[in-house]
């Protein structure tokens, strides 16, 4: 009988031992998994269908945008934000600092997504000609602290050109201010006329 009980006893250990040594290949194998998973990423997560989180976005001049994510490319995302007037905003990820949301959405967005090759190729570029070719009014939020408005004309690999106009009216030659080159480096947000559709 006790030899019985011995065996059971070391069965026990060994079973628990080795959950043990499994647990710890698991976190190992999911810590592997995160090391790799890019911020648009977890983006991507956010701006899927039945989401309802509204993260509150900290840009390098310590503007807070609050909005719930609607759109993801490979250097971009577009928010909707909460204020109830507001157009859409594209926001490119290099002025992104921090990214309040609540702990089960912080988890939620750091499953896995598969892979999308189009989301690859949908550069703040791509997004920005979409608005050139809808002559949306935009109104951009430098990193200098200036607001410009107006309409895209053209947009280039890493740059746009901007007719400047009041916000809201439409681009008529009488009513362009004058003309403005932007790197798209120096673009902290840009805010579309309310009702225009990002992507």
């Amino acid at each position: 009988m006790r030899w019985d009980r011995f065996f059971d006893d070391l069965e026990e250990q060994l079973a628990s031992e080795w959950e043990a040594e499994r647990a710890v290949l698991d976190s190992e194998a999911e810590r592997l998994r995160l090391s790799r998973v890019p911020l648009r990423d977890r983006l991507t997560v956010l701006s899927e269908p039945g989401a309802e989180a509204s993260p509150a976005f900290e840009l390098r001049d310590g503007t807070v945008l609050v909005g719930r994510v609607t759109g993801v490319g490979a250097d971009w995302t577009a928010l909707d934000p909460a204020e109830s007037r507001a157009g859409a905003v594209l926001v490119p990820l290099s002025a992104i600092v921090s990214i309040g949301m609540p702990h089960p959405d912080l988890l939620r967005s750091a499953r896995a997504v598969a892979p999308s090759p189009l989301r690859e190729r949908m550069t703040l570029g791509f997004a920005v000609r979409d608005l050139v070719r809808r002559r949306v009014g935009v109104t951009i939020h430098l990193s200098s602290g200036r607001v410009l408005s107006g309409t895209v004309d053209r947009a280039g690999v890493d740059h746009l050109d901007l007719a400047l106009h009041d916000p809201g009216a439409p681009r008529r030659a009488g009513d362009v201010s004058g003309h403005r080159i932007v790197p798209f480096e120096a673009i902290l947000w840009i805010r579309l006329e309310p009702g225009a559709r990002t992507l």
